[in-house]
Formats: structure tokens, sequence, C-alpha cells
């Protein structure tokens, strides 16, 4: 089956694929409905769809009940909107910069305030299509991110009590999440010099950002010291943990500030000014384009990119304007997320049919993304309304993955992960998700998903969550059939003739008798769900 999408051909498989990269799932509707508008037609409709604080206030009404806050809850909405939300594409590029901009459930501090993650996750939300210095700014001045990376009541240096600014944010924000390490080409290459990498920034750059990042703590409509320190004097405003954080002039440091190229001389400005100039300074740095979109395209397409695709990335990101076919997207000012995120989708590396056949293309789906997809390929749907499935961290028995709560700042894993001792090593690539992935990890969520496919997933019972598999009991008793829409819903249409003759046999295998087949053919299904969510075709999505 094949529609016309422009100039384009746009076949079933094509939509799937396009979903896998761009949502969290594909379903049988949005790949019949991709097909009718084309590539453009569906990122234009995302793109105008209009954010909204959705986790927020999924948290504000459980405390309005009276109960407190845990980690569960947190997960119960990103699920919710995850599997159940319109704006899947804004979804789904959140996920990945909450996992490039972390902020972690797993301190304790940060997890005093869940509220204040949940306006996290709709911040990033709503800046997903913005502008990168917005989001930026945003990010730096969330009282989530003070907290998880220390710079909320950061004070001015005072020799006399042997103190210094905390360093912690201003190295951090250098190297995740704008300039990195080392300084790059356009085409995510890095720059050498007699040979060696370049490094982006000194010990002298992080001591002068350090400064610009001091004197900014809790929203409130004073500066009074108590309110910098968190006292109950003033009364601490009641939406300070998502507010953004505001600046203390007695607290912000007046020393010269030096850092990247830029000098802002003692005495000069407020913590307002000095954090507009910083962070104006990375957002201008040449490396944010390269650096950014390579993080981009390995969380929604591809592991290893080639450096022409991360260089047509870039350029939309410095440009702030993508083309495709007839085309434009992007409000032609650099860092626009649009441009940059239509340049990674439509990307003719993320396009190509060539690519499926690539040993060097795709990436390794993480348990979360795995865990949506099955939601939303068939038509997961909560009793309670509220997707009652909480923490799944541990490996064992679970997903081994639960949003909001990796282990550190580094994400789950790290972007440049190799595996150790495989030919991925051998060949000169990264895996950034095989860093999650071992032994326990592989039992525990094939004994996991086989639980969730049979009975469903979530709390109370029955189990809270619980997909319709209507359309594939329509075909279990021809078991062609039901691999072939397994294989477009979770793989589009890659499967390999290996993997498809296996899990047709294990469906064949479970007799259907001559009369009340209802259990017989719920088997079959079952039987060619887990299989097809266990196979190695569905595991890496190329």
């Amino acid at each position: 089956m094949a529609k016309s999408s422009g100039t384009t051909t746009l076949r079933d498989r094509d939509a799937s694929r396009f979903l896998a990269q761009a949502t969290m799932g594909a379903t049988a509707s949005d790949i019949s409905s991709l097909q009718r508008t084309g590539y453009t037609a569906w990122l234009g409709a995302q793109f105008s769809l209009p954010a909204q604080s959705h986790h927020q206030a999924y948290l504000d009404s459980v405390l309005a009940t009276g109960a407190s806050l845990s980690d569960s809850h947190i997960a119960h909405t990103f699920w919710k909107q995850a599997v159940t939300g319109a704006d899947t594409l804004r979804q789904r590029v959140a996920f990945a910069l909450s996992q490039i901009f972390v902020v972690s459930l797993q301190d304790g501090t940060v997890a005093r305030y869940r509220r204040g993650v949940g306006a996290y996750l709709d911040m990033l939300g709503r800046e997903a299509f913005g502008n990168y210095r917005s989001l930026l700014e945003a990010v730096a001045r969330h009282p989530m991110m003070g907290i998880y990376l220390s710079h909320m009541r950061n004070q001015k240096e005072d020799p006399s009590r042997n103190r210094v600014p905390d360093q912690n944010f201003a190295r951090e924000v250098m190297q995740l999440f704008s300039i990195g390490l080392h300084e790059l080409n356009q085409d995510g290459t890095p720059r050498l010099a007699n040979g060696a990498p370049v490094e982006t920034y000194t010990m002298d750059d992080i001591v002068g950002l350090s400064r610009v990042f001091t004197g900014f703590s809790w929203a409130g409509p004073d500066t009074q010291n108590g309110r910098f320190h968190g006292y109950s004097t003033p009364p601490p405003d009641p939406n300070r943990d998502v507010l953004p954080m505001q600046g203390y002039p007695q607290y912000h440091s007046l020393s010269e500030k030096r850092f990247l190229g830029t000098v802002i001389p003692a005495n000069a400005g407020n913590p307002d000014d000095n954090l507009r100039i910083a962070l104006d300074t990375l957002a201008a740095h040449p490396n944010v384009g390269p650096f950014l979109g390579r993080q981009l395209i390995q969380r929604l397409v591809t592991s290893n990119p080639s450096a022409a695709y991360v260089g047509r990335v870039a350029n939309a990101f410095n440009t702030g304007r993508y083309v495709f076919e007839s085309w434009s997207i992007g409000a032609g000012v650099r860092g626009d997320m649009k441009a940059t995120i239509a340049a990674i989708l439509l990307d003719r590396d993320a396009r190509a049919s060539p690519s499926l056949r690539s040993s060097t293309f795709g990436r390794v789906r993480e348990p979360i993304l795995r865990m949506a997809n099955w939601m939303r390929a068939f038509n997961a749907r909560s009793t309670s309304g509220s997707f009652l499935l909480g923490t799944t961290d541990d490996p064992s028995s679970s997903l081994g993955q639960t949003v909001m709560r990796s282990p550190s700042v580094f994400n789950f894993y790290r972007p440049g992960y190799v595996p150790p001792n495989t030919g991925i090593a051998t060949a000169g690539l990264v895996a950034p998700e095989m860093q999650i992935v071992h032994e326990t990890a592989v039992i525990g969520y094939s004994n996991y998903m086989r639980s969730v496919v049979q009975n469903g997933a979530g709390s109370n019972s029955p189990r809270d969550i619980q997909s319709d598999y209507s359309a594939e009991l329509a075909l279990a008793d021809r078991p062609d059939a039901l691999v072939a829409r397994l294989d477009l819903l979770l793989c589009f249409n890659t499967m390999s003739s290996t993997t498809k003759t296996l899990i047709r046999d294990a469906i064949a295998s479970v007799p259907l008798p001559a009369s009340n087949q209802t259990t017989a053919r719920t088997n079959r299904v079952l039987v060619g769900v887990l299989c097809a969510l266990s196979a190695p075709d569905y595991l890496v999505q190329k």
C-alpha cells in the first residue's frame, strides 16, 4: 500500500518507521493518517499543537485530595501523556531533552519537590519547539536544576570564610548542556591541533562562570535574605518549586568574570544581566549546533550519525530554518528547535531505505520507549484514567528504567558509551543504551513483558493498564497475517525472514480446537506479541 506525500511516495513501512523515530510509538491509525497527510503536514500539525502543563496539573490534582506525592505519581503522568497525548512529537522530544538536561529524583533533595519535577517536565515540553537560547535559560533558572546542580543559593566568594562559588553548574552547563568538552567542526568531528582535540574550556572558564551563577534562589515577591535561604520568614512563595529562580543582588559576585572569551568587568551588572550575557555567550558558541544536534539524532534516530548528517542538522540549527522539498520551517533565528527537529527527522539519512540495511545505522530502544510502544501499538487504556504504572527501576523484575530517575547527571547512559569487547567496539561505534543492557536486564525485561502482555501493567487488580488485542485476535487463525501486522506496528516491516518464521511457528504451535477457540486464539496473540517485543528486530530501531 502506498500513498502520495508531496513529491514522494509514502509506504506504510515508511510511515511506521518515521513514527518510531518521531513519537512515543506508532498506532495503526497513526500509520494510516500519516500516509494520507505526508511528513511535512504531520510535522506542521504537531508543531502547531499548543504546549500544556499536563504534569503539574495532574500532581496538583493529587495534592488536592490530601495525598502525598511519590515518584510513582511522576511516572503516572508521564505514561498518561506519552500514551494518550495528541502532542506525541512534543512528548518524544521532551523525553529526549530530559535525558540531556538531566534532573533526577534519585537526588533526595529534588525528591522533596516532586511537583517541581513535574513542572520541569512541562517546561521541557514548552521549550521543545521554541529556541535553544530560551530552553537554556529555562533550564538554568528552574529551581529543580538549581537544587540538582547546586547553583540555588550559590553565594559570592568570601575570602574571610574561605568560601568560593560552587562550580558544579558552571561546569555541567558547558560540558553537558551546550558546548561539550572539545571544539567541533560543524559536522561534529573534533577540531585538532597538532593531532589532538582542542578543549572547549579551561578551569578559568569554570571559575568565571561560577561567579555568574551566584545570587539565584527561590522566587518570591521580595529578595530578603530569609527568602534566599529558604527560611520560613518571610513566608515561602507557595509556587516557589515551579517558578523560575530570581536574582538576589546581595549574594551575587561582583568580581570580574572571564569565560569563553567574554569578560564581565568587576562591579558590573546584576545577577540577571550577568546571566543573560553568560547564556548569550554559550548559545552563540559554534559547538552548540553539532553538539546538541548529534545528541538529539542519537535520541531519535541513530546512535552513530554520519558527519554529513550532523552537519546538515547543525546548519538548520545555525540558520534557524530547514527546507524539505517545497516546505520550509523555522523562524530564521539561530537555535530554532522546530527547524532542528525537522532536519533530524526528514534528513536523507533518516528516511533513506539503505539505512535499513546498514549494520551501523539505528539505535537500541531503551526500556521506557519499548513500554510506550507496546501501550500505543495495542491501544492500551487505563481503568483509573491515571495510568498507574509506578517506578520500574529494578532490571531483574521490571524495566530497569524510570522516567526522571537517572542515576546521575550523565543520564541512564552516556552518548559516547562503547560496550567493551564487542563488535561495536571493534567497529569504532557507540551504543549508548547498551550501558543499561546486561544479562539481568535482558532476562528481567523478557519476564516482565511476559506478564505485561498477558495481564496488563500497573497497580490494582486487575491491573490498571490493559491492552486491546481485538485487531490481532481477528488474525489468530492466520499466523502469517498476524506476524505481518506485528511487523508493521513494531518493526516497520523490517523483521528478518528468520524472525518471521520463528514467530509464525511459535504462534502456530498453539493448536486451535474445532470449537471454543477463545482461549487458544488469545494465547496465539500473546505468544506473537511477546516474541515480537523480544526480537532483536524490535529491540534495535533501524
